[in-house]
């Protein structure tokens, strides 16, 4: 795009600020009742800024978590453009899957998510992650370093956001597969930062499938134990990150928890496909049924079982919806718009009206 002036002006006051930052100025938080909103990390900045589509805005973040320049997309509520000092707006996170595509919810979910009314007045977050970064820093054998995904997320690209971009302390975080763990995991390892979150089809209990991890990894070429170590040896650090053992923290956080069970389901276009063969992947133990065609989803939905068991058994206010149904984004737009009223709900404090996606409600567990 060709940079208008005062697009221009905008970006050199934020390079500015952000060096008056790290000489150790910093602005008040806007909610004081909210967890602070540290400094981000030395050298973490906006080094591009670019509008993509109507109220869409692609953000390069120079990320000394990740060792490298990443992307952010931006869905901007109405009046974003002309945003001053003190104000903000409701924040969600957006969270991808294991290819870390942070285009994905926009260009390849749902095309319909800007033209959302619900969404008028919200900031939306959709972070790049790398490949299978399981919104974790990695254990790389005990030395840690890049890539340090939850670094990434929530001490550079939220200071940032809450800093610069009108970014509010009232936040929730939902996401499909990989980002329905980040979700959780982020809500449960930082109480008190996300007032709720949502799982569509989520990896959220791995220690249930830690042959799952190694599989996948391995079929693309990634070192498995990078990424928390040994189930065994270092199984504190897969615990320290895993939604289930986190139950306690996400008690009082209102939960959506969702997924299919792996069999053809009602959004499956007749003839569809299974999904590619992943060696290692089945448990011989716990086999997968004769008519699942979709593994992955068949893993996911016992793990978000387990974990909505888990959270019911502890009276948290968790919302549950299974079905048969595969590993799609068909699945996760449609998961994602059931989920909202209970999202929006924690971000505006009323219930909002339904949106435009289907209207029966999900099965309501004990709160």
């Amino acid at each position: 795009m060709s940079w208008r002036p005062a697009r221009l002006r905008l970006l050199l006051a934020l390079v500015i600020a952000d060096l008056l930052l790290l000489a150790g100025v910093s602005a008040a938080d806007a909610d004081a009742s909210a967890p602070a909103s540290p400094a981000p990390l030395p050298r973490a900045r906006i080094v591009a800024e670019e509008e993509v589509g109507e109220r869409l805005v692609d953000l390069t973040v120079a990320s000394p978590a990740l060792g490298r320049t990443a992307k952010v997309r931006l869905l901007t509520p109405d009046g974003w453009e002309e945003r001053r000092p003190g104000r903000s707006w409701p924040t969600l996170y957006l969270l991808v899957g294991g290819d870390g595509d942070y285009t994905a919810w926009t260009e390849g979910y749902d095309a319909r998510l800007p033209e959302l009314r619900q969404l008028r007045d919200v900031l939306v977050v959709m972070p790049e992650m790398p490949l299978f970064g399981f919104y974790s820093d990695w254990y790389n054998a005990g030395r840690g370093g890049p890539p340090a995904v939850e670094t990434f997320h929530l001490r550079e690209v939220r200071p940032l956001l809450e800093r610069h971009y009108g970014a509010g302390p009232r936040r929730v975080a939902a996401g499909e597969s990989q980002g329905g763990f980040g979700a959780l995991s982020y809500a449960g390892r930082h109480p008190g930062m996300f007032r709720a979150a949502a799982s569509y089809s989520g990896f959220v209990h791995p220690l249930q499938h830690p042959h799952a991890i190694r599989a996948a990894m391995t079929y693309l070429g990634l070192d498995w134990k990078a990424l928390w170590g040994d189930p065994v040896a270092q199984r504190a650090n897969w615990q320290a990150h895993d939604p289930y053992y986190l139950t306690d923290r996400l008690r009082k956080v209102p939960v959506y928890v969702s997924s299919g069970d792996g069999t053809a389901g009602a959004l499956d276009p007749p003839g569809t496909e299974p999904d590619p063969e992943i060696p290692g992947l089945e448990d011989p133990a716990d086999p997968f049924s004769e008519d699942a065609i979709s593994p992955t989803e068949t893993i996911m939905g016992r793990e978000s079982q387990a974990l909505a068991d888990r959270l019911a058994s502890l009276s948290a206010p968790v919302t549950t919806h299974f079905y048969a149904g595969t590993h799609s984004p068909a699945y996760w737009a449609r998961e994602f718009h059931r989920s909202l009223p209970l999202l929006l709900a924690e971000l505006t404090e009323r219930i909002p009206g339904p949106t435009s996606g289907p209207k029966p409600g999900p099965e309501r567990r004990p709160s």
